[in-house]
């Protein structure tokens, strides 16, 4: 760390900032199907259907089930199923640099992991040998409460112990930044890892 930092806590998102998927096997399947690449995510990722597993009420199966019905006019339930399934497994990795990052300012300011995650949260980090990366996790899914509900960010600011003000908020999503950042955090919109070098104090020897 190159200087002290201009807050008390960190507050990030896990997904498409430090985990990432693979969704070749499932864009495979759509072509072989004739559908547009994306077409399982659009159905999938609607609020209609995402925010009943965000928050905890309905199971990974019932979620693939709700996929499978909204694709079924398309491809048939078979296929829609199989199409569910493969985006719900989809392979992912973290990725290491944003890892080592977290790491250091971890040792820093209390780390928290805020994240509109599925029940299964908990084995998807320790699959990737993160269990340990944040003092704390606050998922949607557990909570009942989704970002941008600002009820979400209250929890996650308790739970680091600090007041709103003096978090540092990081979100691949402009909207969940901008809902942390009207509550009086800092927002940091993630891109790539570079985005992250000057708010977590880091010199270029560092990272």
């Amino acid at each position: 760390m190159t200087h002290d930092l201009p807050y008390a806590a960190v507050l990030c998102d896990p997904d498409n900032v430090v985990r990432f998927y693979d969704l070749t096997h499932l864009a495979a399947l759509e072509r072989a199907a004739g559908l547009p690449e994306g077409t399982t995510q659009d159905i999938a990722y609607a609020p209609e259907v995402d925010l009943p597993l965000l928050l905890g009420r309905i199971t990974l199966e019932a979620w693939i089930e709700a996929v499978a019905l909204g694709l079924a006019d398309r491809v048939g339930t078979a296929k829609g199923r199989e199409l569910g399934r493969a985006l719900a497994e989809a392979p992912f990795r973290a990725d290491a640099a944003v890892v080592a990052m977290l790491r250091r300012v971890r040792a820093r300011v209390p780390l928290v992991l805020i994240t509109n995650a599925t029940p299964r949260l908990d084995e998807d980090l320790a699959a990737l040998g993160l269990t340990g990366l944040a003092h704390r996790v606050v998922s949607s899914a557990v909570e009942g409460f989704a970002k941008p509900d600002p009820a979400l960010y209250r929890i996650a600011a308790a739970r680091a112990g600090v007041p709103m003000d003096r978090c540092l908020f990081v979100d691949d999503s402009r909207e969940n930044v901008d809902a942390a950042v009207a509550l009086g955090m800092t927002g940091v919109h993630f891109r790539e890892p570079a985005d992250l070098h000057e708010p977590f104090g880091l010199g270029p020897a560092e990272v």
